[in-house]
């Protein structure tokens, strides 16, 4: 059929398909020209595709690539590059094997990459032949190693092999993590030997319980077999800290798709040339968190066990699979091998100025960390995990480990947009319809969390370096009511305040409100640390020292009474306190020091009301002031007692320094 007024020509091509054309004002315009100028707006007669069978036209869907981080500006040497791809994988194949070793064999298991669901092209064998202890089944089955997945990858196998894996309607993964729905301080232990015996914090207040080198060894069998035992596991090769000198290569090995997606989250991702050359990992977590440990080993409390080896550079996790125990357990090995490398490790926020300047945030649940280091006219340098070396300040991850309960658009815009593809959600209750999330549910437990890589957040800065701090924030949400909004610290106040880590909680108010609980947590992470509190924070003030840093005491609590007699400080005015440190304003205030604790504050702030920035004016009744004022400087004296027997150098002068920066009374 042809027009004859020439506006369509409908003819047909030798493969039997119409082609549609338009003649020379056939478009309506005059031209007549397509985009190509070919006259043809149309055309999907395109030749067939080169597949014979259903599975040849799906392997057309894919080619070959790695998911990275966005650059950091640096790459690894060469290392392999004369290697083939083939002897790449060889040797990386072997170096897992050697991860997945146990004593009980004198080589690792066989390994192969690939889903076991998948038939395998190659199998190698590149094992040498040496006499085994013993040969179970286990010795006679290859154990399928899905490496460095991507999360579309990740996504598959979690929903195809993982009970309670769903797409939530904006397509994040949610997941569960079992039983355990938060960390198990209790059951974390660290070995102690020879190695490590002089340098941790051991005994009163210390997080570090300690096992031996032999039962470690129980445990990481334990592990090992298990994860032998399976037909795949999923390995991640990944980096600590931003900073290319001070870089750690961590493997993780794990028995679940969601623990590998977080962990591709949570560390740096390697570029495809970095993989190439990753080698031998500095540090391995053996995660077997779905196998419990055996109660009747010695140290064991209970059927979970979080243990590192120092020496061993390892990790083992057992009866657990709460994600966060991962993170948390390569920040307090990062706790131990930066500093012996002069490098101040920090369990802190921080972000970055358009002019470059640097701020520090510390603060437990509660202070507002995350909303004040969360700054749309500045960049995001990391959320929870820092380095200070002499190169500058460098974020320890690739991601953020955001709380999600009574999360909304209006309040955390930046992590409500972050929750999409590749962002696993941890036991979040959602509409089994729309499949929308409900973050108020608590159903699961209060302790929901999201995963996502960092450049999820738009002012993220890529790469997650920055220049040395000017300033040191330490927040503390006093339900009190007696510290002031904004102090200026001296740095032996500073190592004081930072050794204290106060904050105060709001006890339960089922029988009436009740006397608020002042929380102490060493160095704002005493969970994570793995040396005594006294060092770090000597660290700290020779850092600030150096570069010229001010330490800042912000209460973001009460003001004008404790919890349920004041009011809580507006969060615009602790805006307004934190944006006059940030453009150093408040440097040159005046200020006036207050009575116990002895604390520099001032006296006039643009914005901020001068009737709250002194506690005592804002308190109607002057006497209860000062008995709540003794009363929390009570808490801090008997808090501080435990640090008070560790001594700093020879002469003990700093220690001294530290406990005379605590309040007078």
């Amino acid at each position: 059929m042809e027009k004859e007024n020439g506006n369509l020509n409908v003819g047909m091509q030798g493969n039997g398909l119409k082609k549609i054309q338009t003649t020379e004002n056939g478009n309506g315009n005059g031209n007549g020209k397509g985009k190509n100028g070919n006259g043809i707006c149309h055309d999907d007669s395109s030749l067939p595709v080169k597949a014979q069978t259903i599975d040849e036209l799906h392997s057309l869907q894919k080619k070959r690539s790695a998911p990275t981080t966005p650059s950091k500006g640096f790459q690894l040497g060469p290392t392999f590059a004369t290697l083939s791809e083939e002897e790449r994988q060889i040797q990386q194949l072997q170096s897992i094997s050697a991860s997945l070793a146990s004593s009980a064999r004198e080589t690792g298991p066989k390994v192969v990459r690939g889903d076991p669901s998948k038939p395998l092209k190659h199998v190698h064998h590149h094992h040498p032949v040496v006499p085994t202890i013993s040969v179970s089944d286990s010795a006679l089955k290859f154990t399928h190693v899905l490496y460095n997945l991507s999360p579309a990858e990740l996504y598959e196998q979690a929903i195809k092999y993982e009970k309670g894996s769903f797409v939530t309607s904006t397509g994040a993964l949610a997941t569960l993590s079992g039983a355990k729905t938060g960390r198990s301080p209790r059951d974390k232990r660290v070995v102690r030997d020879e190695t490590v015996e002089d340098e941790l914090w051991w005994g009163k207040g210390s997080p570090n319980i300690e096992m031996d080198e032999h039962t470690f060894m129980v445990n990481r069998e334990r592990a090992v077999d298990y994860l032998n035992s399976l037909d795949k596991v999923f390995v991640n090769d990944q980096f600590l800290n931003w900073d290319p000198q001070n870089q750690i290569k961590v493997r993780i090995v794990s028995a679940r798709a969601y623990h590998s997606l977080f962990m591709h989250n949570m560390c740096i991702r390697p570029t495809p040339e970095e993989l190439e050359n990753f080698g031998t990992p500095d540090f391995t977590i053996y995660n077997a968190g779905k196998f419990p440990c055996n109660r009747y080993t010695h140290y064991m409390t209970s059927s979970t066990s979080i243990d590192i080896n120092l020496a061993r550079r390892e990790m083992v996790i057992l009866g657990t699979q709460y994600a966060g125990e991962m993170k948390k357990g390569l920040f307090s090995v990062m706790h131990y091998l930066m500093p012996k490398r002069q490098i101040l490790s920090l369990h802190s926020g921080c972000n970055m100025g358009k002019d470059g300047d640097v701020a520090l945030f510390f603060g437990l649940s509660g202070t507002g960390k995350t909303t004040l280091s969360t700054d749309h006219n500045r960049y995001l340098i990391g959320d929870d995990e820092h380095c200070w070396s002499d190169n500058g300040v460098s974020n320890i991850e690739g991601g953020c480990y955001a709380k999600c309960i009574d999360l909304s658009r209006e309040k955390e815009p930046d992590i409500w947009n972050a929750i999409k593809f590749g962002t696993v959600l941890e036991n979040v209750v959602f509409d089994e319809h729309t499949r929308e999330v409900d973050y108020t549910d608590k159903s699961v437990t209060e302790n929901t969390r999201a995963a996502y890589p960092i450049e999820y957040i738009p002012n993220a800065k890529i790469p997650c370096v920055g220049p040395h701090p000017k300033n040191v924030i330490l927040l503390a949400c006093d339900a009190f009511g007696v510290l002031p909004p904004v102090s200026k610290l001296n740095l032996p106040q500073t190592m004081y305040h930072f050794i204290s880590g106060y904050t105060a909680l709001v006890a339960g108010t089922v029988d009436g409100i009740k006397e608020p609980t002042a929380t102490f947590s060493a160095c704002f992470g005493a969970a994570f640390i793995m040396m005594h509190p006294t060092k770090y924070a000597a660290m700290l003030a020779e850092k600030m020292q150096k570069y010229g840093a001010t330490g800042w005491l912000v209460n973001t609590g009460w003001s004008g009474g404790r919890y349920g007699v004041g009011s809580r400080i507006k969060l615009q005015y602790t805006r307004k306190i934190i944006d006059a440190i940030h453009s150093g304003a408040l440097l040159n205030a005046n200020y006036k020091k207050t009575q116990v604790f002895g604390l520099e504050i001032p006296t006039e702030i643009e914005g901020v009301p001068s009737e709250i920035l002194d506690p005592v004016n804002a308190w109607p009744d002057k006497d209860a002031h000062k008995e709540t004022l003794l009363k929390l400087a009570t808490l801090f004296k008997k808090n501080f007692e435990v640090f008070t027997n560790y001594q700093i150098g020879k002469d003990n002068k700093l220690t001294e320094e530290i406990v005379s920066a605590g309040p007078i009374f």
